[in-house]
């Protein structure tokens, strides 16, 4: 009886082992979904010798509603709950929050201003974003807001705001979590690869590999190893007025757990090691240009709630 029991488990087992499972987006019309964001950085740069530290912290909660599902896509409202920004410098501590109600603080009113609005996406059901929609619009609408506020400094926010939040950036951030599921069914323990382009200031290409390392009618977990390194080297992109290229390189490791039945993020945890140089270029403001040493660790949390 025993010997039949165990060659019982051993089928089971074996079984389970190497089902398959079809791993991607299965969202519901007109159902609301969140991405609940916290992102820590640490930032090391040397400049003219001299050791510069910054730490920051990011804070946003997303809400996203399926409005149609198309042919292999669905058409999705995406609207900012709220948004928070830290900043431990060396000339000391910065916030920006949209809930903070200070007049003088003009980023933290950009930021209420931005969670009135809304833009549209046009996700694919392997968690890809093939089209951002009047994400200009909603930042025409902010800036609307503040007729009064003098050209340069309102082009200083928009750069920063287009590099945090605008439509590259959006794209990028988001397929880091969720552009994560194989072309065709895995069982566990079965790896695929696929590359993402990043857009935070500067373009980035990375290169994943998942692997399926749970499986239950409730959840699955993907892990993730990624490679990330500069697009374009040799590209110099005005940055505050001045040519600045970016030879960076790093890792990612991922951990991603989703939702077996609609393949949502529940919760996801990365961390991020990049490194290399920064380089200004020679102009009228910094003759003779710079190197800049950099180092940076990334540690982001996100849930569904």
């Amino acid at each position: 009886m025993r010997n039949l029991l165990f060659v019982i488990f051993i089928i089971s087992f074996s079984c389970n082992a190497t089902s398959k499972h079809n791993l991607g987006l299965n969202l519901e019309t007109g159902k609301v979904y969140f991405q609940n964001y916290s992102m820590e950085t640490k930032i090391s740069q040397e400049i003219q010798g001299q050791n510069i530290d910054m730490n920051m912290t990011a804070k946003s909660k997303i809400r996203y509603t399926v409005l149609q599902k198309g042919n292999g896509y669905y058409e999705m409202e995406v609207k900012y709950d709220n948004l928070i920004m830290e900043m431990q410098t060396p000339y000391g501590p910065m916030e920006f929050n949209s809930e903070k109600n200070d007049p003088n603080d003009i980023f933290s009113r950009i930021l209420s201003s931005m969670i009135k609005h809304s833009f549209e996406i046009k996700m694919n059901f392997n968690g890809t974003i093939s089209e951002v929609k009047n994400i200009d619009k909603l930042f025409e609408s902010v800036f609307e807001e503040f007729p009064n506020l003098p050209e340069m400094q309102k082009a200083q926010v928009e750069t920063q705001l287009l590099n945090a939040y605008g439509e590259k950036a959006f794209k990028g951030n988001f397929e880091m979590v969720t552009a994560i599921f194989p072309d065709s069914e895995v069982s566990v323990n079965e790896s695929w690869e696929n590359q993402i382009q990043l857009e935070a200031g500067m373009s980035a290409k990375m290169n994943n590999k998942y692997t399926l390392t749970e499986y239950t009618k409730d959840y699955a977990v993907i892990s993730g190893n990624s490679v990330t390194e500069t697009a374009d080297k040799d590209a110099y992109i005005p940055v505050n007025g001045m040519p600045t290229r970016y030879d960076l390189s790093g890792t990612m490791i991922s951990t991603i757990k989703i939702d077996s039945n609609t393949g949502w993020t529940i919760e996801a945890n990365i961390n991020q090691d990049i490194g290399g140089n920064v380089e200004i270029k020679d102009n009228p403001n910094l003759p003779g240009g710079m190197i800049i040493p950099m180092k940076m660790k990334n540690s982001m949390v996100i849930l569904d709630k």
